[in-house]
């Protein structure tokens, strides 16, 4: 569909694939090693991403998710080797939270749709993982080895991915510039905070979000870090206190 992707490359070895047209701006990121290829969520399923990644690689691809919401795998169909957290595997299996008519509504929530797409036919996608996750496993795809760090909050089965030797850490919905979601009944707001004093501890180099901004610097990490500090000091680290803002980033609780 026509110029649903947009494309940006980061080195010789890492593309990422955005999609603007959705409020959301949705990032995935394929990582290309030699012996095989690794994607890092895939996008919202409203264009096919497949046609895209293979102009990128001619390696057999893994898709892994940072978490199993509907706008990081809505491509997943078009990858059957793909690996998750065991946390939300029963979100893969007919037990995610929200209704697909509900899910349909977010997908065409201020978005600019391609011809051609009928959101009548969009499907929340299920399957079973090739391989399932755990924390520290190492997914090495030829030259370059990629930590997956378990890091609940906004979801309890949510990843981070850690290349080490780049510096490179891939957020998902962990940490991005604009209002952070710990509000529903599945994210947990003390985790949060486990999970950000986790990957500020790292020695990271460059930030790969997976929405909106990509001018994105490591010291957001301490940031976020220091403020869910102060608010659980304060005894409003849990559901329900609000929307907390703070310049380029918030938290909505």
């Amino acid at each position: 569909m026509e110029n649903w992707f947009t494309i940006d490359k980061t080195d010789g070895n890492t593309y990422i694939i955005s999609e603007y047209r959705h409020w959301e701006e949705t990032h995935c990121y394929l990582l290309n090693g030699s012996e095989r290829s690794l994607l890092i969520d895939t996008g919202l399923g409203i264009s096919n991403i497949y046609d895209e990644v293979i102009k990128l690689t001619d390696k057999p691809i893994t898709a892994v998710a940072t978490h199993i919401h509907w706008d990081h795998i809505g491509g997943h169909k078009y990858f059957p080797d793909f690996y998750a957290h065991e946390k939300e595997l029963n979100w893969l299996n007919g037990e995610f939270p929200l209704s697909l008519k509900t899910i349909r509504e977010m997908v065409v929530d201020r978005c600019d749709l391609p011809n051609g797409f009928d959101v009548d036919d969009y499907e929340f996608f299920q399957g079973m993982p090739t391989k399932v996750l755990a924390d520290q496993d190492v997914i090495d795809i030829g030259g370059r080895q990629i930590e997956a760090l378990h890091t609940p909050g906004h979801a309890p089965g949510h990843l981070c991915f850690w290349e080490k030797d780049k510096g490179y850490l891939f957020t998902g919905d962990l940490v991005y510039k604009d209002i952070l979601f710990a509000y529903y009944p599945s994210t947990d707001p003390e985790a949060y905070l486990i999970s950000l004093k986790k990957i500020s501890a790292l020695p990271v180099k460059k930030v790969f979000p997976a929405h909106h901004s990509l001018d994105i610097q490591p010291e957001i990490l301490i940031r976020m870090r220091d403020a869910l500090e102060r608010l659980k000091a304060d005894g409003k680290l849990h559901h329900g206190s609000g929307t907390f803002n703070y310049g380029d980033w918030g938290i909505w609780l």
